[in-house]
């Protein structure tokens, strides 16, 4: 009797799938991936509207737009992957994929497709949606808005593998994954726009994780970005995504913590 043969497609679509409905059941991951991100928006609007935004060459839908983005990243994504990987790791699930033909990669990203997808299509809907009711025009540079969007979901799935790796449990997941969380929303441009910021502040931010997602958002939107600003964003990017591949690689456990 002859085995079935199965590809690597065919092995990350039935993880995805198996994920997926694992996901469905979890109601509290759901909730904060699907609700949060819509509902944040609407808390940056009320703050920017007391922004002296013309001064900076901003409108109040240039800064909620990518800030609508940053926020499925972070909670769709980054925190919702946070708890999926540590919830599956002592559970044992990961332990017992890994007996079988599936690869490490492979296992990490099946586990990360649905947060990811479900990430992607919420941030196609807050851009629509956005654009709609703040009077956005259409951007500028598409193509950087769709290369700050790829990057940050890949870079969101690669940290939340990294804080998954020091993080014990699954309660503790919540407070692990907060750090970053924080940071990013004060200083990665998305409460905030770094063109608000004193220069030296705003050169340090400039240098964290999600800082050249959200500026390649916003300045694909308007257009403002110059092919130097790009090249620095998009090197800024790579090397955070680099650096959390290597950090996966290097501490991901795949067995539960003692």
């Amino acid at each position: 009797m002859s085995q079935a043969v199965t590809t690597s497609k065919s092995r990350l679509t039935a993880l995805a799938r198996a994920e997926m409905t694992l996901l469905g059941r979890s109601k509290g991951t759901l909730f904060a991936a699907l609700f949060v991100p819509l509902m944040l928006p609407f808390t940056v609007l009320s703050v920017v509207g007391e922004m002296d935004l013309e001064e900076a060459g901003l409108t109040v839908g240039t800064v909620v737009l990518p800030a609508a983005v940053g926020f499925s990243l972070l909670f769709a994504v980054y925190s919702a992957l946070v708890g999926i990987f540590v919830t599956r790791r002592e559970e044992l699930v990961l332990k017992r994929l890994r007996t079988g033909e599936v690869r490490d990669v492979e296992i990490l990203a099946g586990a990360s497709l649905p947060a990811v997808t479900i990430g992607f299509v919420q941030c196609l809907v807050l851009t629509v949606g956005c654009a709609v009711l703040l009077d956005v025009s259409a951007p500028q540079a598409p193509h950087l808005v769709a290369l700050g969007l790829l990057s940050g979901l890949v870079m969101c799935a690669a940290l939340a593998a990294v804080t998954a790796s020091f993080t014990r449990t699954v309660e503790s997941a919540q407070v692990t994954s907060m750090p970053l969380l924080l940071v990013s929303m004060m200083g990665s441009g998305i409460a905030v726009p770094l063109e608000m910021l004193p220069d030296r502040l705003a050169s340090v931010c400039e240098l964290l994780p999600l800082s050249p997602v959200i500026r390649l958002v916003r300045d694909g939107w308007t257009g403002d970005l110059s092919a130097y600003e790009t090249l620095g964003a998009v090197v800024t990017a790579v090397a955070w995504t680099v650096l959390a591949l290597f950090g996966v690689r290097r501490w991901f456990r795949w067995e539960p913590r003692r």
